[in-house]
């Protein structure tokens, strides 16, 4: 019989609970039912656009057919044929920086100093005065460019359409608490300033002497826990966030108010990490789903969560369980551009690519708990309705393979590892069955593919029936 054993739950802190995993892939509710009402795909795989050398990218951004990429202390230009042209130097060659545009200039800042580039005469100049020192963040708002900066409360906006003229009477502070400004974002035509305990919105007001105001009764009892973990996501902002009683949580902005998106399993996994304050995220569009990907470097783990479903699931480069290799995304020519953490590598993230790279991603599925009134049970028969006959030509991947592994304590330990075809390139009729898998109170499933092909799960047909031992 078929029966519902997959969901879109994440264990968290306990497997008694829920074991369910749902590794390097997200799920898609099909309307109308015709086969399934829950699918799961291949998250993306990554193919190689441009590279940098053996240091990451520090920022990025898309203009027009060009993107703009800092790499070590240099301003690139890069076309669609991954060409790189060399437009400015900085003042620092490492750390992460912001980047914005005005639609005539982009501006760089990097902690130390502010950079601006005007697109069309490609010139590069420091800011050279006006602007306070240590700009930390940098966004555009009605003809301005605003900045934050480190260990301040305060924010400065540029002269109109220029971003190499700043006077240093053009600036505000937060208001609503004595906490630092930790990143600034424009959003729906306002000012986002979050700081570390609260986050407050700033309107232009059209004021002759300081154009923007605190918009009163906006503010959020949240702050900001991850400077660059703030993205801006399904026509709203995501981030980590964090308030005065202590863990952080993901959360989502709704009009003023923050919404929380992250699971209570989640949240019970991301406040164990030693640290979350280095976690950086970004956002993409896959299909109709909107993707939010958060890293956490010093755990070395990334999620994904997708609005469409509000499905978390693991996202993990290779076979040793480490985190996802991409770090920060600009949509280019409407295909999302990644760049590599470990070293300077550009990829073109992309659904229909099975590794990373040229590095295996694996696939993995846990499903629900299956009890039967808590009497042992005996399965007799478990089919899993994967996409078949996607195997490759020639290599790994030739005659692919699905890896079973089933608890019977509740998810705490596993079973040995049985294997069996997902049928060969074109054997679209290939049935992928296990038989005679014993006697348990509780069954969990598990299921493992590491081959570069494609992975579509519809669903599972289990024979079952009671045990009379």
């Amino acid at each position: 019989m078929i029966l519902p054993i997959f969901g879109v739950g994440q264990q968290g802190k306990s497997p008694t609970v829920t074991a369910q995993r749902h590794l390097n892939l997200y799920a898609e509710v099909v309307q109308d039912a015709d086969k399934s009402g829950l699918v799961f795909y291949g998250t993306p795989g990554t193919t190689l656009f441009t590279s940098f050398g053996d240091t990451p990218v520090r920022g990025a951004l898309a203009v027009g057919d060009s993107l703009f990429l800092v790499h070590r202390g240099t301003l690139w230009e890069v076309n669609n044929a991954g060409i790189q042209t060399s437009r400015g130097t900085l003042n620092t060659s490492g750390g992460r920086v912001d980047m914005a545009f005005n639609g005539t200039q982009i501006g760089i800042v990097d902690g130390t100093n502010m950079y601006c580039y005007t697109v069309a005469s490609t010139t590069f100049v420091v800011v050279a005065s006006g602007l306070f020192s240590n700009p930390v963040s940098i966004t555009y708002q009605d003809s301005y460019f605003i900045c934050s900066f480190r260990n301040s409360q305060r924010f400065q906006i540029s002269a109109q359409n220029d971003g190499t003229t700043w006077d240093a009477l053009d600036f505000a502070a937060a208001e609503a608490a004595p906490d630092r400004v930790v990143r600034v974002l424009a959003d729906h035509g306002e000012i986002v300033l979050c700081g570390e305990t609260t986050i407050e919105y700033w309107g232009n007001s059209g004021a002759q002497d300081f154009p923007y105001a605190n918009i009163r009764g906006a503010t959020s009892e949240f702050g900001l826990a991850a400077p660059w973990s703030l993205v801006k996501f399904n026509d709203s902002l995501a981030g980590l966030m964090k308030n005065r009683m202590g863990q952080v949580q993901v959360m989502m902005a709704v009009g003023h108010a923050l919404q929380k998106i992250s699971s209570q399993e989640l949240d019970s996994i991301i406040n164990g990490y030693v640290s979350v304050a280095d976690a950086t995220a970004f956002s993409y569009l896959l299909g109709g789903h909107p993707m939010y990907q958060i890293n956490f470097p010093a755990a070395g783990k990334s999620w994904l969560y997708d609005g469409s479903t509000q499905m978390w699931s693991p996202l993990e480069t290779g076979l040793d369980g480490q985190r996802h290799l991409a770090e920060i995304c600009v949509d280019y020519l409407n295909k999302p551009r990644v760049t590599d953490y470990t070293n300077g590598n550009v990829y073109i993230l992309d659904p229909n690519v099975f590794t990373d790279n040229g590095t295996p991603i694996a696939r993995e599925l846990v499903g629900k708990h299956l009890l039967k009134d808590y009497d042992k049970s005996e399965v007799f028969r478990l089919q899993v309705d994967f996409e078949t006959g996607v195997g490759l030509i020639l290599g790994q991947g030739a005659d692919p393979q699905a890896m079973l592994q089933v608890s019977k304590d509740n998810g705490h330990t596993w079973g040995n590892e049985m294997w069996t075809t997902m049928g060969q390139i074109g054997t679209y009729l290939t049935r992928v069955v296990w038989r005679r898998l014993g006697t348990a109170r509780d069954w969990l499933f598990k299921f493992r593919i590491t081959d570069p092909v494609k992975v579509v799960i519809t669903g599972a047909s289990v024979d079952v029936a009671p045990s009379y031992e």
